[in-house]
């Protein structure tokens, strides 16, 4: 049997986080560290791996119900390796470190289990159009896979360079940033974009870090439903899985 599709075979590697494309992560487990994923994003495995869903403490339950912020996760779990992608998104492994990792909870795609997470406030008289109010401050030590529509952009912040990026294009922050929102507009129309320009809310960084940009302003497109008829059932028409997520860059 031959084909162009044995190019696209499984990369071995040693990683435990390993990108077998732009757009979808490999995750071995050993049966000593479980890893946390959105839920819905496993496209295949291989060994004896076990889902279940994710227990929120009675905290993030709370939190969630307030913000509207936080993950739908189910932890992986056993010896073998599991496949996560989520509507060809990009996705990005991170290492989280001391200083911490803000992100929009939209862009996780999975962390790892030993990992802390909670919901914090942006600042923002108004709000921040896109990325919401809130966000989720992830600390500790391990990796988090993030998604994009899109390659994104890493962008260095220093005390003598700071970093100004629109708020539906901002994926996620060093937690060590100092962050401020502005708009070059008057207050009576906050809600518009600005003047004839079609830009918004600008959140400013300051500090020492790197800030993630994505060259889009919609979140990841996440479960798309498939409404009535046999075209949506098969993806296609204005209720199919794309046509309830128009817009959207599902690939590059």
């Amino acid at each position: 049997m031959q084909s162009p599709l044995f190019a696209f075979t499984e990369a071995q590697t040693q990683d435990r986080y390993a990108l077998q494309n732009p757009h979808l992560l490999r995750v071995a487990l050993g049966g000593h560290e479980d890893v946390l994923a959105r839920k819905g994003s496993m496209v295949a495995y291989q060994g004896l791996i076990e889902f279940d869903g994710e227990y929120q403490t009675p905290g993030q339950h709370r939190a969630r119900s307030r913000t509207g912020e936080g993950l739908d996760l189910m932890r992986c779990s056993g010896q073998g390796t599991v496949y996560l992608a989520n509507l060809a998104q990009h996705i990005h492994v991170m290492d989280v470190d001391h200083d911490g990792l803000t992100v929009d909870s939209s862009y996780v795609l999975a962390l790892d289990s030993t990992l802390h997470w909670e919901s914090i406030a942006v600042d923002s008289q108004f709000g921040i159009s896109g990325s919401g109010k809130y966000n989720l401050n992830i600390s500790g030590q391990g990796k988090v896979a993030l998604m994009t529509s899109g390659q994104p952009l890493l962008l260095q912040v220093t005390p003598d360079k700071y970093v100004n990026a629109d708020a539906d294009a901002i994926v996620a922050w060093s937690s060590s940033l100092r962050v401020q929102m502005q708009a070059q507009t008057h207050s009576s129309g906050v809600w518009r974009r600005r003047g004839n320009t079609g830009e918004g809310w600008e959140l400013s960084f300051l500090g020492q870090g790197y800030a993630l940009v994505q060259p889009s302003e919609l979140l990841p497109p996440q479960n798309a439903v498939v409404g009535g008829g046999m075209a949506a059932q098969f993806g296609m028409g204005q209720q199919g899985a794309r046509g309830q997520n128009q817009g959207n860059i599902f690939s590059n």
